[in-house]
């Protein structure tokens, strides 16, 4: 089961990604990446094992 410790808001995400939250939001719209929605005030959030998974994979095209 999921907690919410699972999970970072839009400006949390967009810093780590080191991106604005209107990326995360074009990406989202792109279907680049999925967010969820928490279920008391429907802000977006998404998964830290997601974004771990997305700049893993920034990194390697780097290399």
């Amino acid at each position: 089961m999921k907690k919410i410790e699972d999970y970072l808001q839009i400006k949390e995400a967009a810093e780590l990604l080191g991106v604005t939250r209107a990326t995360l939001r074009n990406w989202e719209k792109h279907k680049k990446l999925v967010s969820h929605r928490h279920p008391m005030n429907r802000y977006r959030l998404y998964k830290k094992e997601d974004l771990d998974a997305l700049l893993r994979k920034i990194y390697q095209s780097q290399e």
